[in-house]
């Protein structure tokens, strides 16, 4: 066997072994997506949401923090204004979750990463850039198998919790910790380097401290806005950047449909 097809295969084998990595992690994330769905379903109804709302929400806006913070709001009759504000804000990560998979998803079409821009939630991003470090390169069917482990299970979970309705104590069953347990988890396996470990800490002693003083959701978004600046602080592990930057292969080489 040739250099050329040597390399080929390798390349193959890894694809196909971080995919099967990728589908077992987003097994677990939907293990755990079907319940805070349900719990969100059950927030839902108590703002006095429509079976429709829900849907809807889980669907088209697909941001689990950003749901309950919006369902939060509805029920302390909260203005449209702020709420959208408030929710805005919530979601700026995202900001940073796009620039972060960008080296990858840059080739793409627009229309294509527009599509998959409405998918990208927290344990889209997670999963999905664990998947591409690992290959080093984008594969659009990885992305996929994790914008769907997400989204099916959430979705179902939200419309089951608001027919079910009080049935479940959310409280007994611990179910709300399990969003950010999963994270974390998540996110642990993605630290690689000193700047990693740096913004990863910057994110908690900022989050910590102002989640106390200012809310929950105000501390997440500063941990995650202010945490990268801890990061780029700090001098960069040897090997953790590259003198260029990663370029996908074709999709052909990539093994992509």
């Amino acid at each position: 066997m040739g250099e050329p097809a040597a390399a080929a295969k390798a390349s193959t084998d890894s694809l196909r072994q971080s995919r099967r990595q990728l589908t077992r992690d987003g097994m677990a994330i939907a293990a755990y997506a079907l319940p805070v769905g349900l719990v969100f379903g059950l927030t839902a109804l108590q703002a006095h949401y429509s079976l429709l709302d829900v849907l809807a929400n889980s669907m088209i806006a697909l941001a689990g923090g950003a749901q309950f913070t919006a369902a939060g709001l509805v029920k302390d009759d909260a203005s449209w204004l702020a709420i959208a504000g408030v929710v805005a804000l919530v979601n700026a990560r995202h900001l940073l979750y796009s620039a972060a998979v960008a080296p990858y998803t840059g080739v793409r079409s627009r229309r294509e990463r527009a599509v998959m821009a409405h998918f990208l939630t927290d344990e889209t991003f997670a999963l999905s850039l664990a998947h591409f470090r690992r290959i080093g390169r984008f594969d659009r069917r990885g992305y996929w198998i994790a914008a769907m482990a997400i989204f099916v299970p959430w979705t179902i979970g939200s419309g089951f919790g608001y027919v079910v309705a009080g049935a479940v104590d959310t409280g007994k069953l611990g179910l709300d910790v399990a969003f950010p347990a999963a994270m974390a988890g998540l996110s642990l396996g993605m630290v690689s380097g000193r700047r990693d470990v740096a913004a990863a800490l910057g994110a908690v002693a900022v989050a910590v401290p102002v989640g106390l003083l200012a809310g929950t959701s105000v501390g997440l978004v500063g941990g995650a806005v202010l945490g990268p600046v801890f990061g780029l602080a700090v001098k960069a592990s040897p090997g953790e950047e590259s003198g260029a930057p990663e370029t996908p292969e074709p999709s052909a080489e990539a093994g992509l449909p």
